[in-house]
């Protein structure tokens, strides 16, 4: 083997999960090494906004090269992150712990306690990542405090927890958080633009935190570069990869991997790797089952009022729980990211598409000034507001690889559906009358996407599961410590090892996973 490319531990991925393994690793003495297909930002590289597609959408083939992208499938639209820091470049900030139904879910309960085994990691993981209380109070929070008082929930309104140093408004200092071991920090200036990378560098990515100091540590990051191919090798394993632009292709062995590079990396590797009779033939049948969307729902309200502006604060501000199960939170981009007007359409829930056509017309004909108001407004992230509706409850569908107009006919990911009584639904009651709610309060019209309305396929940007932790291969893909059945020495740590839907953003729950998992690996003799 060639000692310059061969490492005690390769990650692929550098979300979450690959985070905080490089971090936990390179502290136990391991020489590690990151691959990321994506790339690395300075703040001053991120987009100013949305409309700057090429440094803000992803798609590699087109030379676009930013960190958000969106991929479509039957069932579901699947927002994810591309980059140095994975999915903290583009997530809303917010650092929630689930409620008991889902360290208590059936899909793995019987595995670990979870909620006490968790504690102290979710305890590491805030502090890590700064996680404190959204200081201010926005017009989205006004709005849905009242709701939370109308509905008589008054009690389960609160300000989010975010990843975000709220020191002097855009004034630079030392590091606040690891005694002047991270980089310098600027306060956050309350710009709303934390989703298309945070200009300013106030939010607390993992490039800030996990990444810096494992990078201090001896970590080597190899980034626009994709893997390609994984097999074992000489009781390690051998990554085949190639450069994402370049397309240079290149082998690295190491005695261990992590697969951290989300549902949408991960997956498509292992599915593509278990055909391989050269590859993993000896995977779980269960690669790509259990795949959960957070049980879902996006939806929008847009003001015609030009005065109003929902763009002050940081993403998500604050959070209702609207029952035991569910909860919902006002999200926003900053002024002049409008790029999700080009897919806006009335909110039309139905279950056929003649349904939806003829609700959406309706609801344009009813309001036909305000509408026409609505969707010429000129600063769209300003008179609109995102609202997000997540729910505990189990819903599942599958991924293959397969051929299907959503992957140009050629072989890529698909997605099943193993009961459609459990499958992923665009339109949920409750969030239609919250949503409802929140537009009468503001004199505007309730939108989503256009998937939507065409095809009911729902959009989510927490997609989990696919390699779930399970007790044997016959129901999951990792064990409780996400060592791979079947394969010493592969790990999945990150969101597809995920077993049940937390009900909130899972990114804390993710890297309170990698956390415990990090602790079964002992420090380098």
């Amino acid at each position: 083997m060639d000692a310059s490319t061969h490492y005690d531990w390769i990650i692929v991925g550098s979300g979450f999960g690959g985070s905080v393994s490089a971090l936990r690793l390179t502290e136990k003495g391991y020489r590690v090494l990151v691959i990321e297909k994506g790339r690395r930002f300075k703040p001053s590289e991120f987009p100013k906004t949305n409309w700057d597609v090429k440094r803000w959408y992803w798609m590699p083939k087109m030379g676009l090269k930013g960190l958000f992208q969106m991929s479509f499938f039957r069932h579901v639209t699947v927002m994810h992150g591309v980059g140095v820091g994975g999915g903290s470049l583009v997530y809303a900030n917010t650092l929630p712990t689930p409620g008991d139904a889902y360290f208590e879910s059936p899909s793995w309960s019987d595995l670990a306690d979870w909620k006490t085994e968790l504690a102290p990691h979710y305890a590491t993981v805030r502090r890590m990542l700064g996680a404190t209380p959204f200081p201010g109070h926005t017009r989205g929070d006004q709005v849905l405090q009242e709701i939370a008082q109308d509905i008589g929930r008054a009690e389960h309104f609160h300000k989010t927890e975010v990843a975000v140093h709220f020191g002097e408004p855009g004034v630079e200092g030392p590091d606040p958080y690891f005694d002047g071991k991270g980089p310098r920090r600027t306060g956050c200036t309350h710009c709303g633009a934390c989703m298309t990378g945070c200009r300013v560098g106030a939010k607390n990515t993992l490039d800030k935190n996990y990444l810096h100091l494992a990078e201090a540590e001896g970590l080597t990051i190899v980034s626009e570069t994709e893997v390609m191919g994984l097999a074992p090798f000489q009781g390690g394993y051998r990554l085949e990869t190639k450069g994402s632009f370049t397309g240079e292709k290149r082998r690295y062995t190491a005695d261990r991997v992590v697969m951290a590079g989300g549902v949408m990396g991960t997956l498509p590797l292992l599915l593509k790797m278990k055909e391989d009779q050269e590859g993993l033939p000896k995977l779980s049948d269960r690669v790509g089952d259990f795949v959960r969307t957070n049980n879902e729902a996006l939806m929008g309200v847009i003001v015609p009022d030009p005065d109003v502006d929902f763009t002050e604060g940081v993403a998500i501000t604050s959070i209702l729980h609207a029952d035991e199960h569910s909860h919902i939170e006002p999200v926003r981009y900053g002024p002049g990211s409008g790029f999700f007007r080009t897919l806006a359409v009335p909110y039309a829930p139905g279950d056929h598409l003649p349904a939806r056509l003829a609700g959406a017309t309706r609801a344009f004909l009813k309001q036909p000034v305000r509408w026409a108001k609505a969707l010429t407004v000129r600063d769209f992230s300003k008179q609109s507001q995102v609202l997000l509706y997540m729910r505990t409850l189990e819903e599942t569908l599958s991924v293959r690889l397969g051929r299907s107009m959503y992957t140009g006919f050629q072989r890529g990911l698909t997605t099943q559906l193993d009961d459609p009584s459990s499958a992923p639904k665009s339109f949920l009651p409750e969030a239609t009358d919250l949503a409802g709610r929140f537009a009468d309060k503001v004199g505007g019209v309730t939108m989503n996407l256009v998937p939507e309305l065409l095809l009911a396929t729902p959009t989510t940007a927490h997609i989990l599961g696919g390699c779930k932790i399970g007790g044997s291969p016959d129901d999951g893909v990792v064990d409780a410590e996400h060592q791979v059945f079947g394969y010493p020495g592969l790990y999945v740590i990150d969101g597809s090892a995920v077993a049940a839907n937390p009900g909130v953003n899972p990114s804390l729950s993710i890297a309170a996973l990698a956390e415990r998992a990090m602790t079964f690996v002992p420090a380098r003799a």
